[in-house]
């Protein structure tokens, strides 16, 4: 006869108070009667469990209130709240060229923000230094500890399987294998929980983005290099290595050729358009002021120099001002794009692609003809956005990936809350 463990009371306990701790984590305040309409456990029951959450931190009791108007007149109903400054949680994306760390309390709120630039860095140590000095920043700027600290998502532009591993198979994705998150361990004591930044990016549109309630879903970053994080029935795909997702196919894929994502591509079209004096484009003009010493825009610039100074923005810019060679960029530029989205579309069939990353607010523009050109390709298109996140995209899906952390070992963690 199989061994099979009675569910003794303690474990009942616990089972209830992870029951009731969701309730009170996603609600407002409840009273003891909303609790029991809720969960479907008993008055005592009810009462017990959050007696023992209010002793751990987890919950706070308010001042009592009164039942809705027609009900026995009696003793007030209790009321209970979920402690949301019980502990907090990081945010951090790890990019090619710069981190963003976002410290957010337990409903995801975010207390405090920060950015440094990756530019001067040339080895990993000094990577993992930079983002260590980021989150120093954000945890001083809102005078919290370590020991408040419960968890730190991590996003980074490579794939990374289940347990954490990073696939180091593409030599972009080993600058990434730096053993930041042990690192930061050491430093802070708090566990650091690794993913890819695209599917950070779409657990944080799902979650406070475009795509909320919208369970099968693509976003796309669409910035120096094209990556997506796939989600089908609201759960995240990774695939054996972690791969799921990974946009090295577009090398074969005709009228796309390379990752090259939409920033990158409008750069080094205009860079190319403004180096040729045969092509006429107001872009040259933007470029020349750009690339031109700060407060000294008579000095003569090279046709290289006002090359190098172009930028997605001005790109972007000029078209937006009718330049005809800053519009045939962008109508490539989209049609590219539309062949990418239309490969995920036939490939998994999501519902909502979403286009994130830096060049999500200037990537509006490309929607008319992304959208148009896509129907040319898939019986099937799916509908197209640009995320409303900007450059935390990444990083407010870290923290959701750390809130989520949280809420599966609540009543395993030690707190050291407020209040």
């Amino acid at each position: 006869m199989a061994n099979t463990a009675a569910a003794t009371p303690p474990l009942l306990r616990r089972v209830n108070a992870g029951k009731l701790l969701g309730v009170l984590s996603t609600a407002g305040v409840m009273t003891g009667t909303g609790l029991i309409e809720a969960t479907g456990l008993t008055r005592a029951t009810v009462h017990a469990v959050c007696n023992d959450l209010i002793a751990m931190g987890w919950v706070v009791e308010l001042d009592p209130g009164h039942d809705a108007p027609g009900t026995p007149v009696g003793r007030p109903s209790r009321r209970f709240e979920f402690n949301s400054h019980a502990g907090y949680v990081l945010g951090i994306d790890v990019g090619a060229a710069k981190t963003t760390v976002l410290l957010s309390d337990l409903r995801g709120e975010t207390v405090a923000k920060t950015g440094r630039s990756f530019q001067t860095v040339k080895t990993p140590t000094e990577q993992t230094q930079v983002v260590d000095e980021a989150v120093l920043e954000v945890l001083a700027e809102a005078q919290v500890t370590d020991a408040e600290v419960l968890a730190a998502g991590v996003g980074v532009a490579a794939p990374v399987d289940r347990e954490g591993n990073i696939l180091v198979d593409d030599s972009f994705w080993r600058r990434f294998d730096a053993g930041l998150p042990a690192r930061l361990t050491e430093l802070h004591g708090w566990p650091v929980l690794l993913e890819n930044d695209a599917n950070l990016a779409a657990l944080g549109e799902h979650w406070r983005g475009e795509a909320r309630d919208v369970d099968d879903l693509v976003v796309l970053l669409a910035g120096e290099r094209f990556g997506s994080g796939l989600m089908d029935s609201g759960r995240l795909l990774h695939g054996s290595r972690g791969g799921a997702g990974e946009m090295v196919y577009l090398k074969l894929v005709e009228g796309v050729g390379d990752t090259a994502g939409i920033a990158r591509t409008a750069r080094e079209l205009g860079a190319k358009a403004v180096a040729d004096p045969t092509v006429k484009t107001s872009l040259r003009k933007l470029a020349v002021e750009a690339a031109a010493p700060a407060g000294d825009a008579g000095v003569a610039v090279t046709a290289d120099a006002a090359g190098a100074g172009v930028t997605a923005e001005l790109v972007f810019e000029a078209a937006a001002g009718g330049d005809e060679v800053a519009l045939g960029i962008l109508r490539h530029i989209a049609g590219r794009t539309a062949r990418v989205v239309a490969t995920l579309g036939i490939l998994f069939n999501p519902e909502l692609v979403v286009i994130g990353g830096a060049v999500a607010t200037a990537a509006t523009a490309l929607l008319p003809e992304i959208e148009k050109q896509l129907a040319t390709f898939t019986a099937t298109p799916p509908r197209v956005a640009v995320s409303s996140l900007g450059d935390t995209i990444v990083s407010v899906g870290a923290v959701r990936h750390a809130l989520n952390y949280v809420e599966q070992h609540a009543l395993d963690l030690q707190l050291n809350c407020r209040g």
